[in-house]
């Protein structure tokens, strides 16, 4: 009987043989299609709010502490009127700055020093799905907190809770903007150290500018604070706390608010490309 061996047969691999890399033209077969962005950003959100809902609840708990103390402080120093409802505004949105923006930082910054950026830049996702997904999940993540020191906030001062459905606005809009300006500070920032402080710092802006009442600021700080992104949200849910609100000017408060989102996401996106080619 004559041995044939496999090379001899056509159409047949030597035993043991990986799949072949090649068309049957000779010519390199092509990749599998990059994933679409909506079904990748669904999968990128997914697992990001299981992972900031294991590591991310101590943390919640100590901002929404923190905004019910700070709360509490101010109520021996304002009374009533807009200055209570800027306490209160300014104090929820601080949840949201706390997570989105300042924990955010600090997980880019600590993804982009430990090569986790390599990770997701092997992935058939496109760079917007990871920043979107991850931003997303933080900004969601600070929804319970926000309500309740919301809800507090109203107690302790006598304000109406009838319009607090405002926050179902506030948050997801006044998120997107300050976890794209997170997600950009910790992609841009050289060391993990400088991402952390720029987290730190804007949190602390967010905190100064946006709880203390805007009537008693200085000029220059007044200009300072209508370039955070977090005060159009403060603005749009204290005017909210009004017996009639100007829907008008809460509309375009969110607005404003949407604006700043889309443009610190799109900042972040670019800030991931560039920082994913290094």
């Amino acid at each position: 009987m004559t041995a044939v061996s496999a090379e001899a047969v056509p159409g047949k691999a030597p035993a043991g043989a990986g799949p072949r890399p090649w068309s049957e033209d000779g010519g390199a077969a092509p990749l599998a299609p990059r994933a679409r962005l909506l079904p990748a950003l669904a999968a990128v959100y997914r697992a990001q709010l299981s992972r900031a809902r294991v590591a991310r609840i101590p943390l919640l708990f100590v901002a929404t502490f923190q905004s019910v103390g700070i709360m509490i402080l101010m109520r021996g120093v304002v009374d009533g009127g807009a200055e209570a409802r800027a306490v209160v505004a300014g104090s929820s949105v601080l949840v949201v700055a706390f997570v989105a923006l300042n924990l955010l930082a600090q997980y880019f910054g600590q993804l982009r020093a430990s090569g986790g950026l390599d990770h997701y830049a092997t992935l058939p996702v496109p760079p917007a799905a990871v920043v979107l997904g991850a931003a997303g999940a933080y900004a969601s993540f600070t929804a319970p907190g926000t309500a309740v020191t919301a809800v507090v906030g109203s107690v302790l001062f006598g304000l109406p809770m009838t319009h607090l459905w405002v926050l179902a606005a506030v948050i997801p809009l006044a998120g997107a903007a300050l976890a794209g300006l997170g997600a950009a500070l910790g992609l841009l920032a050289p060391r993990q150290e400088l991402a952390t402080l720029c987290g730190q710092l804007g949190m602390s802006a967010a905190l100064l500018l946006g709880v203390l009442p805007a009537q008693h600021m200085p000029a220059p700080v007044a200009y300072a604070r209508d370039l955070l992104p977090s005060t159009y949200g403060v603005e749009a849910l204290a005017r909210s706390f009004d017996a009639h609100p100007d829907w008008l000017l809460v509309t375009a408060d969110l607005g404003v608010c949407a604006a700043v989102g889309v443009v610190s996401l799109a900042a972040a996106t670019w800030a991931y490309r560039r920082a994913a080619v290094r």
